[in-house]
């Protein structure tokens, strides 16, 4: 048994087969190395995507942020406007306005003149009018004057019915006060009189009674 020992010991400490299991050994280290190397360079990898998404990340929040302010900048901004453009035609009208009251003011001053012309107020009066039907035209203020027309209950109220055979049923026959449209909205219904037809009155012819002579 001493000799078999001692003959396999020589033989492993033959130069070829200690050459060939220090090639093994190096093989295995070189391996394990490259796992190593392999495994820093995933990691080295990780780390940088993990850094492009923690960029990339805090990138689209700064967009977020910006987008979130500009749309609340845009929401006051809007609002802004809003009120200025109301500000702004009740400013105009205003405007518009006092020149009816000037027009009123001179018709007055006119007629309390001991000299005042029945025609000259008359004129004066028109002219009046016809400067406050265009300030309320000019601001989309329409006049509704349904005379003579299809009776219409959006725009219309009725006050009573006349009895009328020579109209269509649900004629405006009369007018007692107009309405008016605002931008195509009902402002104030016209106050009107509607045509109906007259009840057909059946007479019916009385028996005759026979009395005995």
């Amino acid at each position: 048994n001493q000799w078999k020992m001692k003959t396999q010991i020589r033989q492993n400490s033959h130069p070829t087969r200690l050459m060939c299991h220090l090639r093994k050994i190096v093989q295995i280290v070189s391996r394990i190395i490259l796992v190593k190397l392999q495994k820093k360079k995933t990691y080295e990898q990780i780390e940088s995507e993990l850094k492009k998404s923690l960029e990339k990340s805090d990138e689209n929040w700064a967009q977020f942020l910006n987008a979130k302010a500009e749309a609340e900048n845009l929401k006051k901004r809007h609002i802004r406007e809003q009120e200025n453009a109301r500000k702004y035609a009740l400013e105009r009208f205003s405007q518009e306005l006092l020149q009816v009251k000037d027009s009123l003011e001179l018709g007055l001053t006119a007629a309390n003149a001991d000299d005042a012309e029945v025609s000259k107020l008359i004129e004066g009066s028109e002219l009046t009018l016809k400067l406050l039907t265009s300030v309320l035209e000019k601001f989309d203020i329409e006049e509704v004057n349904p005379k003579d027309e299809k009776f219409n209950p959006d725009h219309h109220q009725a006050m009573s019915m006349l009895d009328r055979d020579d109209l269509d049923a649900n004629t405006v026959i009369q007018v007692i006060q107009k309405g008016y449209l605002l931008n195509g909205r009902l402002l104030r219904p016209a106050m009107v009189i509607v045509s109906k037809k007259p009840a057909v009155v059946e007479l019916v012819a009385e028996p005759e009674n026979d009395e005995p002579n």
